[in-house]
């Protein structure tokens, strides 16, 4: 049980990070004096120590004073390479599905949770019961029913002075913020038409689907673990447009499937949706995670005056009667991830416990959830109808050990 990219190299990963640069991590309680106590450590316990989670918490290590003191995963050998490259004893190193829950039980101040996004509500819900500050990787749930418990995660963890970021890469940086700000001041004029995409080669799978172990060692291909590529990683450009448009979608129609993928699971490798937002607007979205030659990961937002161009990545700008020059996002992988975790920290530092991360995170990614049911339903679906339908996906863990 690992984080993201469950500890594989892949092409999108190559295309944005290259040689992922390293950085470090240290952070004080909340209230705590900033002279006093500034050279004190923040304790962090790790949930979910594949690839993205290791390298989560080294980063965490070198760009702030955090230590990480605990890590839990499902399978051993993960666990054993967080617990030899943190120097952590057997006593604080938890194995099963339960494992998260002995690890909050111990002497910690906050969590990275880097687990499986079917897990995230379940495990960053019972860290703010636990008193402890959450810093969670995206998407935040696979459905509805979870995207709703970590929105009221959020609004507990603002209730009990904890904070709770939600690790968004685009929404830390820099460019995209001031192109956002700026379309929302009207320098495009009215938007006409939001147009989202994510082109990336094919990711391998690690083997057959036919047991519940099997499927959580490649969750990264099951639909119910992962939520689906629409989800798990085209997220990046729909958060992006649903900033944009600044409401929830009211309805989308799609398709989609599998054309030339080689993995044992169920997601699919391609997703063509059209998302309808209030006044009539638009968002065009497309993404392909099979192919080679071609790599982006955009969103453009039309105007009457202007055009809002994003690229992870790549260079963010806007063109047209209000120009604004922006520039390269750079290494937004690793740039954006240790800039979150900053603000985790200080944020701490502060008791600053506004938490504005949670809300749109919520919306995003159930508007990624409402493009999947049209799609694979083949049919318009609003989005009344889906908070109505509140769709439980079933993970199939029978038989796993706790």
């Amino acid at each position: 049980m690992g984080g993201e990219d469950g500890g594989r190299t892949t092409g999108r990963r190559e295309f944005l990070m290259g040689a992922a640069a390293a950085a470090t991590l240290t952070i004080v309680k909340p209230g705590s004096a900033r002279g006093a106590e500034a050279n004190s450590r923040l304790e962090l316990g790790l949930i979910g120590s594949g690839g993205r989670g290791n390298w989560v918490a080294n980063l965490f290590q070198k760009n702030t004073q955090t230590k990480i003191v605990a890590a839990a995963d499902y399978f051993q050998d993960r666990l054993n390479r967080a617990k030899g490259g943190f120097k952590l004893p057997d006593s604080r190193c938890y194995t099963g599905l339960d494992g998260y829950k002995r690890l909050l039980e111990g002497k910690l101040d906050a969590v990275a949770v880097e687990t499986p996004p079917v897990f995230h509500p379940e495990q960053a819900a019972a860290a703010v019961a636990a008193g402890k500050h959450v810093y969670v990787a995206k998407p935040i749930a696979v459905d509805v029913p979870g995207c709703l418990t970590i929105g009221e995660a959020g609004r507990k963890a603002t209730e009990k002075k904890l904070c709770f970021l939600v690790d968004f890469q685009t929404r830390a940086n820099a460019h995209y913020q001031e192109t956002v700000k700026r379309v929302h001041g009207g320098d495009i004029g009215t938007i006409a038409l939001v147009q989202a995409n994510y082109f990336t080669g094919p990711l391998g799978g690690r083997g057959a689907h036919d047991s519940a172990e099997a499927r959580l060692r490649d969750w990264y291909h099951d639909v119910a673990l992962s939520g689906d590529i629409i989800v798990e990683q085209n997220i990046h450009a729909i958060d992006v447009a649903t900033w944009f448009a600044n409401a929830d979608p009211l309805k989308a129609v799609g398709r989609g499937g599998n054309r030339v993928h080689t993995h044992k699971g169920d997601c699919w490798d391609h997703f063509a949706v059209v998302f309808t937002f209030p006044g009539d607007l638009f968002c065009d979205f497309s993404s392909t995670q099979c192919t080679n030659g071609h790599s982006d990961i955009g969103c453009l937002a039309f105007g009457a005056r202007g055009t809002a161009h994003t690229h992870y990545g790549g260079s963010v700008y806007i063109r047209g009667h209000k120009s604004f020059k922006g520039g390269s996002t750079g290494p937004i992988y690793t740039q954006g991830a240790v800039t979150n975790m900053k603000t985790f920290w200080q944020s701490i530092q502060d008791g600053n416990v506004a938490n504005p991360t949670v809300a749109p995170s919520v919306r995003s990614n159930l508007t990624c959830i409402l493009g999947r049911t049209a799609a694979r339903t083949g049919r318009e679906v609003t989005w009344a109808e889906m908070m109505k339908a509140k769709e439980k996906l079933d993970p199939r863990l029978g038989g796993l050990k706790a």
